[in-house]
């Protein structure tokens, strides 16, 4: 199974993407993974990555493309693999489909979870985590027996300063513009399933493993 896992901020697909790459037993593949680890071992794409964040400059599609080349020729991703977090916007998703086209592995298909922007702004603006061990709470979808106090260890819970409402709105926008016509794109390969991204956890991973099966 080739797949791209979409989803706005707060959808979710961090948390099914390592769920299905267990279950499936194929790699869940980040870009942002893919460019600390090059980084870290100071391979050649990873001097061009350095020298792009040095500069405070974003990483260029075409180095990332060449990570993602080669993590999809390592042994564990023959079978299938899950990409999160790329492609971004639509030459992106232009670059990704020519260089599967030379290996010959084009994406299978393509799954959505679809979370309203309601939902996504209850979960994104009402995380609180504990200073202490890192626990992590929702003030509107799971929160604390006791207001601002870790049920683990009593330790004080924050909101992360990123995790205001402006900043969310402003990371949504982006997504809205950039990532969400990458929906009409995987719509007119015939790629694209939309998953509702709500609900029980397990349930949606059931869901989304149903369209791994029949792909």
């Amino acid at each position: 199974m080739r797949t791209v896992l979409l989803g706005a901020p707060g959808s979710g697909k961090g948390t099914q993407g390592v769920v299905l790459s267990k279950k499936f037993n194929i790699p869940q593949i980040s870009t942002g993974d893919l460019l600390r680890a090059a980084v870290k071992a100071g391979s050649e794409l990873g001097k061009q990555a350095k020298s792009a964040m040095d500069a405070g400059a974003l990483v260029s599609d075409d180095i990332v493309i060449g990570l993602i080349r080669e993590r999809l020729s390592e042994e564990d991703a023959q079978d299938g693999y899950i990409l999160d977090g790329f492609p971004r916007n639509i030459a992106q998703a232009e670059a990704l489909d020519s260089m599967l086209e030379q290996l010959g592995q084009p994406l299978q298909g393509v799954v959505l979870l679809d979370v309203p922007f309601e939902e996504l702004m209850q979960r994104l603006t009402g995380r609180r985590t504990c200073k202490d061990c890192g626990a992590i709470y929702n003030i509107h979808l799971s929160p604390p027996k006791k207001e601002d106090q870790c049920d683990s260890c009593g330790g004080e819970l924050f909101q992360r300063a990123d995790d205001n409402e402006e900043t969310i709105g402003n990371r949504l926008k982006v997504y809205e513009e950039q990532t969400a016509p990458l929906i009409g794109y995987y719509q007119r390969q015939h790629k694209l399933h939309a998953i509702p991204g709500t609900g029980d956890i397990d349930e949606i991973t059931n869901a989304v493993g149903a369209v791994f099966d029949n792909i």
